[in-house]
């Protein structure tokens, strides 16, 4: 995996994250049909742009709620 593909994952994630208020990362998973650590990179590539919101998922203390950030 190279910074062009993260790349156009995290741009996958962008769409997905922006057709709903906030998702979990199983349903991330599953929305995009990436990978673990597909996601995971393209999250990490969004978090470092400063373009979303990682909040603990208050029904599931293992579980994180992803945003985007509102500009």
């Amino acid at each position: 995996m190279n910074t062009e593909v993260i790349g156009a994952n995290a741009g996958t994630v962008w769409v997905a994250l922006s057709g709903a208020e906030a998702l979990g990362i199983k349903q991330l998973k599953k929305i995009t049909k990436l990978k673990d650590k597909e996601v995971y990179a393209a999250l990490g590539w969004l978090a470092r742009e400063g373009k979303i919101n990682i909040a603990p998922d208050p029904e599931d203390e293992k579980e994180v709620i992803i945003s985007l950030v509102q500009e």
